[in-house]
């Protein structure tokens, strides 16, 4: 079943229409990606009144790649937890990082969906026999 998005009208309030696409998302778990660019720019323009510039936003980005770096080197490597990461959440920080990116391309006008889409045509060319005949990643 596919969710139901709906159509925000004049009298609908930001926050309202925020609230409702949250609820479809705990019943139906998906969402797509230009539904997310969507949803964050309505919270942004409502919620979170503007965007931050795009350098501040990059400094941003990085800041919450370096919380789920943080967060991969201490379950997966061979660092330990301080007692102030034990509380970190990998999930929600790939959400932050999500979040953060999403602002970026709406920001600089880029549709996710079909910029990632054309990423993956590329890939599937240039790449095609790279990772296969890659001697390094033979079993």
């Amino acid at each position: 079943m596919k969710p139901a998005w709906p159509e925000q009208t004049q009298d609908t309030h930001e926050h309202d229409y925020i609230s409702v696409i949250v609820s479809n998302l705990k019943k139906h778990k998906r969402m797509k990606i230009k539904e997310a660019q969507k949803l964050v720019d309505k919270w942004i323009n409502s919620t979170g009144i503007r965007y931050f510039n795009e350098l501040t936003n990059m400094a941003i980005l990085t800041e919450e790649v370096g919380e789920v770096a943080r967060i991969i080197s201490r379950t997966y490597g061979e660092q330990s937890f301080k007692e102030s990461d034990k509380e970190k959440n990998l999930e929600d920080e790939f959400a932050d990082v999500l979040f953060v990116l999403i602002c970026l391309a709406n920001q600089t006008g880029v549709d996710l969906t079909e910029a990632f889409k054309r990423n993956l045509e590329k890939k599937n060319i240039r790449d095609v026999d790279r990772h296969r005949d890659n001697p390094k990643l033979k079993k």
